[in-house]
């Protein structure tokens, strides 16, 4: 199981959740990265963690003023970048762009989409994993896989009908162990969580939680 946690705009210190990620996934064995703001980009990525982009636009370099290039990110230092995440929607075809571009500046891609239509759509766009996050659960207390667990089994469904190498992820509502492992058992290979972390008074302690059943 891959552990993705998106640090949004919350008001957290990115480097005492990044090494705290560093530690528990050393520690663990398992496998956890962290999105911080892009101006924190360059700082989480010294503290060894492995480091992804929010979000990356679909442009290359030229007269695009306030976007995200893919190129600039991976220079500061990510690996990968999150793509059309609920708060942060795309066109179909920008989501098209922004996976070239990342895939331009060699990021991993992972394509967040509400419900398994639209993971079925995005997935033949041919990111490297696609994240189901309906958005009245993304913030909340109950996670998807224990709301709706149809919603992840028909997400790992839609994504294999389309791309077979497209690793499903779940999200929204996130927090515990035991819902890391709920999310396994019904056929995530990963989860994508913001607050459960970022917002928890001691985010090694919420980590150590999230890979206990792993």
């Amino acid at each position: 199981m891959f552990i993705l946690v998106n640090l949004k705009a919350y008001p957290c210190d990115p480097i005492e959740v990044a090494t705290a990620a560093r530690d528990v996934a050393e520690e663990s064995g398992v496998r956890i990265a962290v999105s911080p703001q892009a101006a924190d980009i360059s700082r989480v990525a010294d503290t060894g963690v492995e480091t992804w982009a929010q979000h990356v636009d679909p442009n290359g370099h030229g007269s695009h003023t306030g976007s995200t290039l893919a190129e600039a990110v991976a220079e500061a230092g990510a690996v990968g970048t999150l793509i059309n995440h609920s708060e942060k929607r795309l066109k179909l075809a920008d989501i098209d762009g922004s996976v070239q571009a990342a895939e331009r500046a060699d990021l991993e891609t992972c394509v967040c989409a509400n419900n398994p239509a639209q993971i079925g759509a995005v997935s033949a766009l041919g990111p490297d994993s696609v994240a189901v996050e309906p958005p009245e659960l993304i913030g909340g207390d109950v996670s998807v896989a224990t709301a709706d667990p149809g919603i992840v089994t028909d997400a790992v469904d839609a994504a294999a009908n389309v791309d077979d190498d497209v690793d499903v992820y779940c999200g929204a509502g996130i927090s515990t162990g035991d819902d890391v492992v709920t999310a396994e058992e019904l056929g995530a290979s990963g989860i994508l969580l913001a607050s459960g972390v970022a917002k928890a008074d001691d985010p090694r302690a919420a980590l150590e939680d999230l890979v206990s059943g792993l």
